[in-house]
């Protein structure tokens, strides 16, 4: 709170009679206008809305009784996609890994392919399986996933390479000078 000081400066060295005006000063305690600016602070920490975590949704597979039922997968309508190094996607339909083809990261390039096989097997069958390699940047796979989520696949997975795919590659990338 605030408080007047009127205790005198004194006696009075000059003139005998004259009197000396007294001294006042003030104080002013600010302890009350710390407490409410601590209250405000307080107040505005728990009324904003926190930052949102930005982040995929993921559709899960329901539970079964049977393992061997969970995971059953036509080999015409899976599309295996493999980004690698130098932002190139490898690439083949089914199951099979001796039919690779290889794309680049473009603007289309991808899209092109996963719309074009979308188009030609039936929406409940479709399956994209991403293996990224050794040296597939973490960008690239993100892009891959937003691939996903662009083209409207419902079906994906996200699974380790295996080592006869990376022979493949391999062997695509000595033919087409790649190191």
């Amino acid at each position: 709170m605030a408080e007047m000081d009127t205790s005198s400066g004194g006696g009075h060295k000059g003139k005998p009679g004259v009197k000396k005006a007294k001294k006042l000063s003030t104080r002013v305690d600010l302890t009350p206008m710390v407490d409410l600016g601590f209250l405000l602070i307080t107040f505005f920490i728990f009324t904003t809305t926190m930052s949102q975590p930005t982040a995929m949704k993921l559709n899960l597979p329901k539970d079964v009784d049977k393992p061997d039922e969970q995971n059953k997968l036509k080999e015409s309508a899976a599309l295996t996609v493999m980004p690698s190094k130098n932002n190139m996607v490898y690439y083949y339909e089914g199951l099979d890994p001796s039919k690779l083809q290889s794309s680049s990261f473009s603007k289309n390039a991808i899209r092109d392919v996963i719309l074009d096989k979308k188009r030609r097997t039936d929406p409940k069958d479709f399956m994209v399986i991403i293996k990224p390699t050794k040296d597939a940047t973490y960008k690239n796979t993100v892009n891959i996933l937003d691939e996903m989520k662009i083209d409207d696949v419902k079906r994906y997975a996200l699974v380790d390479i295996t080592p006869d795919e990376y022979k493949f590659i391999a062997a695509t990338e000595q033919a087409n000078g790649i190191k």
